[in-house]
């Protein structure tokens, strides 16, 4: 058997060699922040305010990270983090699902209307004080629910999953389903829930990602402590780290402790980092493949 090899001509090898270098130049810029947190939050003080820390790990410590995770406002902030998303994420699948199946179905009377009028909300919204006289007037302020239900379902979600159920879901299946006397709950439970496993692992990662890192509606309306997610928490421990290094004090030994503290304060800022993003590191690999089909899907038909 013979292959044949295509000549490559001057242009194209110059053309090739420029993507491998954009290629290389794109993947270091991306990492060597990374590398650099990692790297901060598990090395001496000292060093890392000094500069003399610029890539690996120096003078390997971990005191940064016990003096995070010794704090137990942070795990009651995990533990409220992950009931936030959990709930937020259920909420959503519960209410995008349906919806998104409901209108991809042609025989929908007013579908058009439905989605043209849904898709008015991507663009137009009440604003921050309406929500919030909203939200109190349903008596929800300081309490979960208001982290969950005005973020129920969002309509990017709706039309990428409605693309899904149009382009990945066959009529014909369907069709043979009522012909054998199948209703539409039957339909919907049996045969179009399991043939959509992509688009569920779609909505939850990109909903769940939303919830773990936001914290603007719960500085909004949350007022109990107790009830902060982590990046709340995150946020009260990083400035009042900025605080305690730009404090001054007139006794040597306090100034001295002070002093510790402040540089101890750089590498928890990159310790909270690691933290608070870890658990969507390790999920994402996993649901990488259906996050990557999900874009396609929702970019082949809107």
């Amino acid at each position: 058997m013979h292959t044949t090899h295509i000549k490559m001509s001057r242009g194209d090898k110059v053309f090739v060699t420029f993507n491998y270098l954009f290629v290389i130049i794109a993947t270091l810029l991306v990492l060597y922040p990374l590398i650099y947190i990692i790297s901060g939050s598990v090395s001496d003080p000292k060093l890392v305010n000094s500069g003399a820390m610029w890539l690996l790990p120096k003078g390997f410590t971990w005191a940064g990270y016990a003096k995070i995770l010794a704090n137990q406002d942070i795990w009651m902030g995990y533990k409220n983090t992950i009931i936030y998303t959990a709930a937020t994420v259920l909420v959503n699948l519960i209410v995008t699902i349906p919806c998104a199946y409901t209108l991809s179905r042609p025989e929908l009377f007013g579908r058009n209307f439905f989605i043209k009028f849904m898709m008015v909300t991507m663009f137009f919204s009440g604003g921050m004080i309406p929500s919030y006289l909203l939200v109190k007037n349903l008596g929800m302020l300081n309490t979960m629910w208001a982290l969950i239900l005005p973020v129920a379902t969002s309509v990017y979600n709706i039309i990428v999953t409605r693309s899904f159920f149009e382009t990945n879901i066959p009529r014909e299946l369907e069709e043979s389903a009522i012909m054998d006397g199948a209703n539409d709950f039957t339909i919907f439970f049996k045969i179009v829930l399991p043939l959509s496993a992509p688009i569920i692992a779609v909505v939850a990662l990109f909903v769940g990602v939303g919830r773990w890192n936001g914290f603007m509606d719960a500085l909004i309306y949350l007022s109990d402590r107790s009830k902060y997610p982590l990046q709340m928490i995150l946020r009260e421990l990083l400035i009042l780290q900025d605080l305690s290094s730009n404090s001054t004090a007139s006794n040597t030994s306090v100034q001295m402790a002070a002093y510790k503290q402040a540089q101890l304060a750089g590498i928890i800022k990159y310790g909270v980092m690691i933290v608070s993003t870890l658990p969507i590191v390790v999920v994402y690999p996993f649901l990488q493949r259906y996050f990557v089909k999900g874009m396609l899907v929702g970019s082949l038909k809107g």
